[in-house]
């Protein structure tokens, strides 16, 4: 089938376009497809409320600055610290297949409820988020998602058996096990719909619901010409084998911080978005090294990120 005859990608509806995608992708692998995701996809909801903590993986420093000078260091903390502004469920219907879940248990938390974090702690559960994924996929049922949980704080043994719970009475028969060819005809015959990809070993070894820990290109920089030139670098190695992940996401340190105190991560992304997605539209998916899979970004609904993602796939048409 030649890409010449296929409509443009990027104009299909984004809400279902797995489903929409020429039947000649159907067969193709989906760690070789170009796939949107969002980086840290759940921080639209963090706890604006002083009585959330900072979290754990934040520097001594800044915990006891928060203790003492909380109305001076917590707009600070939220505006460096959220990196999607919109639900769950308006990230799917925009395009978004694969999402970053980092998972924390609240420290002084009695309870074995489970929610997101970075930065401070999230106002929703974990379960509340996967049930809204499940509502989603229930009216789209031919939209295969990658939900990766990883960056786990405060998680015992105990807690990632309520974890694993949770992810199985969310998405049921949903669920594809590692067994199965990751290909849209094969999962679609099936009625899988979700992979869960799990950053815990040993957790992943025992269950055959749970895929091994998907790697993650993170390049640390906070100018796009930077990012581009690591990920240009990292392109020259071998491919890895099966789903990876290319963050296009920017990382502030403290030096920019401080010297751009009028900004937020909102500010520093949508400045660079422009470089960077003339990057996104030179890569090619596929197998071969040097080809990209999975790319995730921050504020993915805000600019034209998922269909220029997307219309790669047009390339693997030729």
């Amino acid at each position: 089938m030649s890409g010449l005859s296929e409509p443009r990608l990027a104009k299909l509806p984004m809400d279902s376009w797995m489903s929409h995608l020429p039947c000649a992708l159907w067969d193709t692998p989906l760690y070789h497809l170009a796939i949107p995701g969002s980086h840290n996809a759940i921080t639209y909801c963090l706890d604006m409320d002083d009585r959330s903590p900072i979290d754990l993986m934040q520097p001594d420093m800044l915990q006891k600055l928060d203790k003492y000078m909380k109305p001076l260091i917590r707009p600070f903390v939220y505006k460096w610290a959220k990196t999607q502004e919109h639900p769950i469920k308006h990230q799917l219907d925009c395009g978004v297949r694969y999402c970053d879940l980092r998972i924390a248990h609240r420290p002084n938390d009695s309870s074995t409820d489970l929610y997101f974090y970075h930065g401070v702690y999230t106002t929703l559960t974990v379960e509340m988020v996967l049930k809204e994924i499940r509502d989603w996929l229930d009216v789209h049922p031919k939209e295969v998602l990658i939900l990766s949980f990883s960056h786990f704080l405060g998680l015992s043994q105990e807690l990632h058996a309520v974890l694993l719970a949770t992810i199985r009475s969310s998405f049921t028969s949903k669920l594809c096990p590692k067994t199965e060819a990751l290909t849209l005809r094969n999962l679609w015959a099936l009625g899988y719909q979700v992979i869960v990809s799990y950053e815990q070993h040993s957790m992943e070894r025992c269950h055959t619901e749970l895929w091994s820990h998907i790697p993650y290109w993170w390049a640390n920089k906070c100018k796009a010409e930077a990012l581009i030139e690591e990920f240009e670098r990292m392109k020259q190695g071998r491919r890895p084998g099966g789903f990876f992940v290319a963050g296009i996401n920017l990382t502030e340190d403290l030096k920019y911080i401080c010297t751009h105190p009028t900004e937020s991560l909102k500010d520093l992304v949508m400045s660079t978005y422009p470089t960077l997605l003339s990057w996104v539209t030179e890569q090619i998916p596929g197998s071969r090294d040097g080809s990209l899979n999975i790319i995730a970004g921050d504020f993915v609904t805000e600019s034209h990120f998922v269909p220029i993602v997307v219309a790669l796939n047009e390339k693997l048409l030729k």
